[in-house]
């Protein structure tokens, strides 16, 4: 299992899966701006070398986030085996990939090397639609993009045009500071720590996969023209592809409530999953 993990750390930071390849790929033919298309040109050479000489395509390998679907007929006793071992794979990870030690003690700013008091993040979740099979999914999330999330406690009056308006003026306030082009994930319900995980999930999704439901993927589709009208462009140069994708999730929630959950993801959308049979 920890050795897994090493590989899924590994090819998560060196190779960017290939819906986000061809998006950038994508972006850099529709783009107009000079300016953006070079640095779009830049991005995808820097793509080319990381692969080629098997290293970190960014120097932030950012904090390790491991999502864990656990399926039918597993015994809780392996369950706290496997956690444990995730967390050995990410000690690894960090000296073998490498990855860059960036978890730190957040008071004294002691240095964990990624791994203690409360990292790696693990998010536990039971699918019925898997039978003795586990999914691991690794996320690595950057400080760029991640110091630019935002929640907002939205009244329920303020409705659907309340959502779009603090989506778009934090992405227009954000500007090019988490990296663009970038990916959209947004929480929209729940309470205001379950908005903030939604809007994290919601990243784990392939460009172009819309939401289930249509009303959704139609929002998730004309926040995306919006957001590319703002002009920001790649890495807030200006240009005409500011961001590559949006995506939302959506949960019930309290009556006098509508919490809404950014989370933004710079153009290295880097993730990594493995499905085993144990």
């Amino acid at each position: 299992m920890r050795e897994i993990i090493v590989d899924l750390f590994r090819e998560a930071v060196i190779y960017l899966p290939d819906d986000v390849k061809r998006a950038l790929k994508e972006a850099y033919e529709r783009e107009s701006s000079k300016l953006a298309k070079d640095t779009l040109k830049a991005i995808l050479e820097n793509i080319e070398i990381a692969e080629r000489k098997r290293i970190p395509l960014c120097q932030d390998t950012g904090v390790p986030i491991v999502y864990l679907k656990i399926g039918k007929g597993i015994e809780s006793d392996k369950i706290f085996d496997i956690i444990k071992e995730i967390e050995k794979g990410v000690e690894i990870a960090t000296k073998l990939v490498p990855l860059r030690p960036n978890v730190v003690n957040p008071i004294t700013r002691k240095n964990l090397g990624n791994v203690g008091l409360g990292m790696p993040i693990i998010d536990v979740e039971f699918d019925d639609n898997l039978n003795k099979e586990i999914e691991i999914t690794v996320f690595p999330k950057g400080a760029g993009s991640e110091n630019m999330s935002k929640l907002k406690m939205l009244k329920p009056s303020e409705g659907l045009e309340g959502v779009k308006r603090f989506i778009l003026e934090s992405i227009a306030e954000a500007s090019g500071k988490p990296c663009p082009p970038i990916i959209v994930g947004v929480g929209i319900g729940g309470t205001a720590d379950y908005a903030m995980k939604l809007a994290k999930k919601a990243l784990l999704r392939d460009i172009g996969e819309r939401n289930k439901d249509d009303m959704i993927a139609n929002l998730e589709l004309e926040l995306l023209e919006k957001i590319n009208n703002l002009g920001i462009g790649a890495m807030g140069l200006g240009g005409d592809i500011t961001a590559l994708d949006v995506f939302i999730e959506t949960a019930g929630c309290h009556t006098a409530s509508l919490p809404v959950g950014l989370c933004i993801q710079c153009w290295a959308h880097r993730k990594a999953k493995r499905r085993l049979k144990l």
